[in-house]
């Protein structure tokens, strides 16, 4: 479900506001933020109404610690992890986080 105008902007001024705070003013960090609201929704549908919440934290914790060395780099990263985040939550039980493939493996 698109987002509004009216909380799209709102959004994106929180971004701007939680980058600067947070002092990473050298990346010029422009936020797909639909991307991550529809990630957060279908985190929360599948797993548990918290999960949208972790599941935005770690994809962003995944594209920081790869290795980047531009602007460009930075998208892929976060990019890649938005993608990976999403092949799992699809895979993913509805009331749960049994994944098939992974389940049990101690990966």
């Amino acid at each position: 479900m698109p987002l509004s105008s009216a909380e799209d902007n709102s959004l994106r001024e929180w971004n701007n506001h939680l980058v600067k705070a947070l002092q990473l003013l050298d990346l010029d960090l422009d936020v797909d933020v639909e991307r991550i609201v529809e990630l957060a929704r279908k985190s929360a549908e599948s797993v548990s109404p918290h999960a949208g919440a972790v599941s935005a934290f770690i994809v962003g914790y995944a594209a920081g610690t790869a290795s980047t060395n531009s602007r460009k780099e930075v998208e892929d990263a976060i990019e890649a992890a938005i993608d990976t985040a999403r092949r799992v939550i699809d895979r993913v039980k509805p009331g749960g986080p049994e994944c098939p493939g992974w389940h049990k493996t101690a990966q």
